[in-house]
């Protein structure tokens, strides 16, 4: 909503926020007058008459053009000195991903939102709770001699999730842990003696660092995700495959921070109950029985 302001009161704030943006831009009056296409006694008047009435929009306009501000700035529409395009720009950014979690970026942020909760559904198994044996059967194929440089990428985040003061809350559709766990679909071939040493890590891992590290299982036939990762009230990150999208603004943050604890508040498996849940699929899977 738009505040009331005064008219007298608008005028001098105007003037206060042009004196301002040309002070910041370096350039003089003289440059000023010529971007904008009025004389130069023209701009001496608006930066410093006293009266209550404002230029028209057209000068507004191209004020805030050359000074690269926005209009609504220098009207007291808006307290963000940003241009549209370079709000969007500050708002929106798009970055390549790589195959495995090598980029410092994405170390950059979890450190950025240190100490605010971090919700994360991952695109398939986490891979910060991964054992070596299986980042090394998952990377290795496609990376080669990178793939220690993953694994060692992915064993940094475990040790500085350890450490941090962030919560992490995880949500996970049902059929991947199950998937996984009896070797079916993305996870076909992989050995039952690292599927095995897999469930007792997450196990463990779940009952050592509880409650700062809270997993939920929900059932994708009911609800759905795609993977995305936000940091507290900062940032929200979406994971297209070959590159991540990234939101700053609050009111996409805050709607996809709704999304995130609706899945939590449907989870079918709660993180109380997922060492329990492992313990069943590692019964299952070592008699050879199809459901835990």
């Amino acid at each position: 909503m738009i505040e009331n302001i005064d008219k007298r009161v608008r005028a001098e704030q105007f003037r206060q926020r042009l004196n301002r943006a040309l002070s910041d831009s370096g350039l003089s009056q003289s440059a000023l007058a010529r971007a904008v296409g009025v004389d130069r006694s023209t701009v001496s008047q608006l930066l410093t008459d006293q009266g209550a009435r404002l230029p028209n929009a057209h000068v507004v306009g191209a004020c805030a053009g050359a000074l690269g501000v926005s209009a609504d700035w220098l009207l007291s529409l808006s307290d963000r000195p940003e241009s549209a395009a370079e709000l969007l720009a500050s708002s929106l950014s798009l970055t390549e991903a790589p195959r495995a979690l090598v980029d410092e970026r994405i170390f950059d942020w979890h450190q950025e939102a240190e100490g605010y909760k971090i919700r994360h559904v991952p695109a398939a198994l986490p891979d910060m709770l991964k054992t070596r044996a299986l980042l090394e059967w998952e990377y290795s194929p496609h990376l080669g001699r990178t793939a220690d440089q993953a694994i060692g990428a992915s064993e940094d985040r475990l040790t500085w999730m350890r450490q941090s003061p962030s919560d992490y809350e995880i949500a996970l559709p049902l059929y991947e842990l199950d998937s996984f766990a009896h070797g079916v679909g993305y996870y076909e071939g992989l050995p039952l003696e690292v599927r095995l040493e897999q469930l007792a890590q997450f196990e463990r891992l779940c009952e050592q660092l509880y409650p700062r590290l809270r997993i939920y299982l929900f059932d994708a036939k009911r609800l759905y995700s795609s993977p995305i990762t936000i940091f507290g009230p900062l940032l929200c990150v979406f994971y297209a495959g070959t590159h991540y999208l990234a939101f700053r603004d609050k009111e996409r943050i805050a709607t996809f921070t709704s999304h995130f604890d609706n899945l939590v508040r449907e989870a079918d498996i709660t993180a109380r109950q997922l060492p329990g849940r492992l313990r069943a699929l590692r019964a299952a899977i070592s008699s050879g029985s199809a459901k835990p």
